[in-house]
């Protein structure tokens, strides 16, 4: 029977009445359930609980109800009590317990039947090597037999050719010497019947002459050749010795490993396969592997330990490896005479490992998010595949997963809708495989969303774990004490946010004590760091000044402030960007008042930026929704 005849049928498995009997006695008519797999929804009530079902070893577990009476929709007329409803769900409990069981066992009925399929073709495969092999041996035999007889006919040809020309030619001899007689006899004769003496004496003496050196002549008259024809012995030596290697299997040739397949590998396997070019028999063949690693010593004694494994088949999944690690690998085959070549190695990959999002490096607004990550491997990966499902508002996840493939960074710009949320992971890909999807972060687009760039900051500066609200102690450090590198602002104590690089409408809240000197507003991201916001043109702030009279509000940018006297003092301030119409506005959400608008048109793009001119805390709030008075 064909192996697929044998998987592709059904097996299957009806409870049987004991068993109905058994659960029977153990508890009282039980309101019944209908099991479904895990494609067919919730359980329905309605449906007995004895069930026919059915496995395939080619699809998964499949329930089908029975045909049976449905009990009565109440209990109170089979009779029921509180501890049959508890029997019910200890019932209940085990049924679903033991079909878990049988889908295990189905599981490993399919994984054993697979294997099963493997070796037929395996054995079917060698079968078909050995038949070609005695084939093969067999046209040989023939040629060669067919060969010998073409020589000895050939052979025989020619010694018969030899022997008729000795007899033809001893055949003239004999013709040419009755001639002569002839001719000596016919002379005498007519030399007798000569009436004339004196010519009779005359011709009489040349004639007896003749006729005696006739005589001295000796003719052979055996025969000049033999008429049995040699017949040596046939060399069949080399006949015999390909009949003996019939029995003799040739040990094989170098297998070929091939080249590693696309999605051959996860996190700590591979898949390898390999192939023979030859009609060699193989009883088995060994794979050796070892991770390559990078500065190996030319040493022998320093190099990886190889791993070697046995199998029968053209294929092997190697486990237990290093995750994003690349892997030298060669096979070699054995048959009862010996051992085959090694093949060529071969280089496999592993699957990466997922990468690490840096969330604090996330932004997003209205139409877009910018996700930052970090490989987390090693070796460089071939590219990055990043995931998005949209959440309801019930906050359940959408069964639709858009990916975005071939991200060849580690970062990715990605277009979304405006209000919605979304569950984002990443995963790296290499030749073995996508790896497992990061760690999931959620994005909304209700807002314009990012953190403060801890790398700007000034030193005398520290910002909250949560990233978003910044403090200024009263203690001044030293010059000496303080780490400045390029990045970081040294004259003006402020610190520049990580606004996304998408040119639409953003905005954001600060939230700062009245007692507090600030300044706030947007800036290029390489202001100059040695001067204050808003007295370059790569800036644009508000100022908060404590005087000893009122609190004064500047409108600065290149060093310009309008004269501007605002009387209530925002306490959380609005800030609005529209690259579109070239404004930044700053606004009293408490009093939902406009206080000023910058008309700019932005060449580059610009980031948030925040300082304190005296000790304090400012508070950036966003993510959240622009109230609709800011950008009329």
């Amino acid at each position: 029977m064909d192996l697929y005849e044998i998987r592709g049928g059904r097996l299957d498995v009806i409870s049987e009445e004991a068993e109905h009997q058994e659960l029977s006695r153990e508890s009282t008519p039980m309101e019944p359930y209908n099991v479904v797999s895990e494609r067919g929804g919730k359980a329905t009530r309605g449906v007995s609980t004895f069930q026919r079902f059915s496995v395939n070893t080619n699809e998964s577990l499949r329930f089908e109800p029975c045909e049976d009476n449905p009990p009565s929709p109440t209990g109170a007329e089979d009779g029921r009590d509180d501890d049959d409803v508890f029997k019910e769900g200890e019932t209940e409990s085990e049924i679903v317990t033991t079909r878990n069981r049988l889908q295990g066992k189905v599981a490993e009925m399919e994984n054993f039947a697979g294997h099963l399929e493997e070796i037929f073709l395996t054995v079917e495969e060698n079968f078909g090597r050995q038949e070609q092999h005695l084939e093969q041996h067999y046209n040989d035999v023939l040629q060669t037999l067919s060969q010998r007889y073409d020589e000895r006919a050939a052979a025989l040809e020619e010694e018969k050719k030899s022997k008729l020309e000795a007899l033809y030619n001893q055949l003239l001899s004999c013709g040419q010497a009755l001639d002569a007689s002839k001719e000596l006899i016919e002379a005498a004769q007519e030399i007798y019947r000569s009436r004339d003496k004196r010519l009779f004496l005359k011709a009489v003496m040349p004639t007896i002459k003749r006729i005696e050196e006739f005589a001295k002549e000796d003719v052979d008259l055996t025969l000049s050749t033999s008429l049995e024809f040699n017949t040596p012995l046939a060399d069949l030596s080399d006949v015999k010795t390909m009949m003996d290697s019939i029995n003799v299997v040739p040990a094989p040739s170098a297998p070929v490993i091939n080249p590693q397949m696309p999605n051959s590998a996860t996190q700590t396997s591979l898949r390898v396969c390999w192939s023979l070019f030859s009609d060699d028999t193989v009883e088995y063949y060994e794979l050796y592997y070892r991770p390559v690693l990078e500065d190996m010593p030319a040493d022998s004694t320093s190099a990886p330990h190889v791993s070697r494994v046995k199998v029968k088949e053209t294929h092997c999944t190697v486990t237990d490896l290093l995750p994003n690690a690349q892997y030298e690998l060669w096979v070699t085959a054995t048959n009862i005479t010996g051992i085959s070549p090694a093949s060529e190695k071969a280089l496999y990959m592993t699957v990466p490992s997922p990468p690490v999002i840096k969330q604090r490096e996330c932004t997003s607004c209205p139409e877009a998010a910018l996700i930052r990550w970090e490989s987390g491997n090693t070796n460089p990966v071939d590219s990055y595949t990043v995931e998005l499902n949209e959440m309801g508002s019930d906050g359940t996840e959408s069964s639709v997963t858009e990916s975005i493939v071939a991200v060849p960074t580690c970062q990715c710009l990605i277009q979304l809708q405006t209000g919605r949320r979304y569950l984002i992971s990443v995963r790296a890909v290499n030749i073995g495989g996508p790896s497992v999807r990061s760690e999931v972060i959620t994005v909304s687009t209700a807002g314009t969303f990012f953190y403060l760039l801890e790398d700007t900051a000034h030193p005398c500066l520290s910002i909250s774990e949560d990233g978003f609200t910044m403090f200024y102690g009263d203690e001044e450090l030293p010059i000496s004490a303080m780490a400045l590198d390029d990045n970081t602002f040294t004259r003006s104590v402020a610190v520049l946010g990580d606004l996304i690089p998408v040119r639409g409408r953003h905005y954001w809240e600060v939230e700062v004590d009245d007692g507090t000197e600030f300044r706030i507003g947007v800036a290029y991201e390489d202001t100059e760091r040695n001067s204050y916001l808003g007295a370059n043109n790569t800036s644009w702030c508000m100022r908060h000044i404590l005087t000893p009279s009122r609190h004064k509000y500047e409108f600065l940018h290149n060093g310009w402030s309008p004269d501007l006297r605002i009387t209530v003092n925002p306490v959380r301030i609005g800030v609005a960007l529209d690259y579109e119409r070239g404004a930044l506005s700053f606004f009293n959400v408490d009093l939902e008042q406009h206080l000023h608008t910058f008309r700019c048109n932005f060449q580059n793009y610009v980031h948030p930026c925040f300082g304190l001119d005296s000790p304090g805390a400012l508070t950036v709030h966003n993510g959240i929704e622009a109230p609709e008075y800011t950008f009329i």
